[in-house]
């Protein structure tokens, strides 16, 4: 497996101010699945996200990447292993807004080691016509699309996806989702993608409902849908 969380706990507080974010979450991913973390807000799908990330750390558990336990590792070690196998795109675009959208995508390249070619990747995001542009002139999903870039460039193993489409409308939600799966299946890249619609579990190979820190249920999806065919 190339995922695989063990046992994993998250708590916040003690006493009688113990809060338990995350309950002994256990579960694993093949390399190159898709998978969504299902639940509403406060379900536990973002601090999950996080963790595999390596950006939270947690009081119990392990977290095996390609057999690595990033859990063990130190501050550099672990930032040495994000900045080469793990890329990050959120809700919000998080964009340099004196760089045009050329030079937000290739500063993920400054950090990788065998990076995608940047004009490749700008025309496969259909950003082609806007490379020149800084992000003020963009649109929401043109935006979130210079973020996926980003992400991409310096070709991660994971890529975690935090609510992508919360901030955009519907017909632009589902054309992110269709660039998300065109990612999945051209680049084998696995994806991590944290929702709380339903709908978009249909275009995923795993889904993992979550509810008060704790899995509610594991399922594998036989029949999946095209992004551009999902509907809510």
């Amino acid at each position: 497996m190339f995922l695989q969380v063990d046992s994993l706990s998250k708590i916040y507080g003690s006493n009688d101010n113990k809060s338990i974010v995350l309950n002994k979450i256990s579960f694993s991913l093949e390399k190159g699945s898709l998978c969504t973390l299902l639940g509403p807000s406060g379900s536990g799908k973002s601090t999950l996200l996080n963790a595999i990330g390596g950006l939270e750390s947690c009081q119990e558990g392990s977290i095996l990447i390609d057999n690595t336990d990033i859990t063990k590792l130190k501050a550099n070690p672990l930032g040495e292993y994000r900045r080469n196998h793990l890329g990050f795109v959120f809700q919000f675009y998080n964009l340099i807004p004196d760089l045009t959208v050329a030079e937000n995508i290739q500063v993920g390249s400054f950090i990788g080691k065998d990076c995608l070619d940047l004009d490749t990747l700008i025309k496969n995001l259909d950003l082609w016509e806007h490379r020149n542009k800084f992000p003020k002139q963009l649109s929401g999903g043109q935006q979130q699309r210079c973020a996926i870039g980003r992400a991409l460039i310096k070709k991660p193993d994971l890529l975690l996806c935090d609510e992508p489409t919360g901030a955009l409308d519907y017909k632009t939600s589902k054309d992110i989702l269709a660039l998300i799966q065109k990612i999945n299946k051209e680049y084998k890249t696995t994806v991590i993608m944290a929702t709380h619609n339903e709908a978009i579990t249909h275009m995923a190979d795993r889904t993992i409902r979550l509810r008060d820190g704790m899995i509610l249920a594991d399922t594998k999806n036989d029949r999946l849908v095209s992004a551009k065919d999902l509907e809510w």
